[in-house]
């Protein structure tokens, strides 16, 4: 395994991580048992019943958070292959009011039912995923800025997670200016990951990769140059194949990492008596 270095006096920041999976990927009950935190991923196809997420609700214990991605009405337009798992059909009149955060009734109204999920989830995030081809022309800036500046957030945080050609300092300015967290998968956006407090990693070479030994050890240091608030925890979602044994290994990473770095700091006060 290669050597990386890691600042240990950052561990107790590093102790408030989160580790979990994008969607259930083993029983539900099995699942909140081994992880804090799940990013749901159904709930971009097409948002369940609120009765459903209650249920979800009841299965975790209280500690347990739920991050969940917003409806794909509110995000992508109707010509998105996703579109074939929605179970409401769109009229025709419809196909051209939805996606890119338009200001149309169809995407605030995606929008409320999206939240009424997350209220009955106690949801803490919700994650606002673009396609590639929602890029930064004015107009798609436009109505970004006007959705999360017009709607209420219910007092829920929100991640964004802008794909494809997206100059680094603009996605930098307009999360601070409409107050989302930055989404980025550390292994494709390394300079950006130090400053991004949501993490996705889909495969560093496509959905079906499995992270190393060595690519865990190198997650992990990243987690020590990160430049987050403090008081905020850090989320870290696996979003592939292999997503809940890599998940489990980062988290008795952090875990085993974390005890022999507070075992040294014992040490160390005691030798200083």
């Amino acid at each position: 395994m290669q050597d990386h270095a890691v600042d240990f006096s950052r561990v107790v920041e590093i102790g408030s991580t989160l580790v979990g999976c994008c969607g259930w990927s083993q029983s539900k009950a099995k699942y909140v048992a081994d992880f804090p935190v799940i990013e749901l991923q159904s709930t971009f196809y097409e948002p369940p019943s609120v009765a459903l997420a209650h249920k979800w609700r009841s299965l975790a214990p209280s500690s347990f958070e739920f991050s969940l991605k917003a409806w794909q009405l509110i995000t992508h337009s109707s010509a998105s292959p996703t579109y074939r798992k929605l179970k409401s059909k769109l009229s025709i009149s419809e196909r051209d009011l939805v996606g890119s955060f338009q200001p149309t009734e169809q995407v605030w109204l995606a929008w409320e039912r999206t939240a009424e999920v997350a209220r009955a989830l106690q949801a803490v995030l919700v994650l606002f995923q673009c396609p590639a081809s929602f890029t930064p022309e004015s107009a798609n800036l436009n109505n970004l800025k006007t959705f999360f500046s017009d709607i209420n957030r219910h007092g829920l945080k929100f991640a964004w997670e802008p794909r494809g050609a997206w100059p680094s300092d603009l996605v930098a300015g307009l999360c601070q200016e409409l107050q989302l967290l930055r989404c980025v998968d550390p292994f494709q956006a390394p300079d950006d990951a130090a400053n991004a407090p949501y993490w996705r990693l889909h495969g560093k070479t496509g959905y079906s990769y499995r992270y190393s030994d060595d690519d865990l050890a190198e997650l992990f240091s990243r987690l020590g140059m990160s430049r987050g608030n403090a008081d905020e925890p850090r989320y870290v979602f696996f979003n592939n194949i292999w997503m809940k044994d890599d998940a489990l290994r980062f988290q008795r990473l952090l875990h085993s990492q974390r005890s022999a770095a507070m075992g040294s700091a014992r040490a160390a006060r005691l030798a200083g008596k």
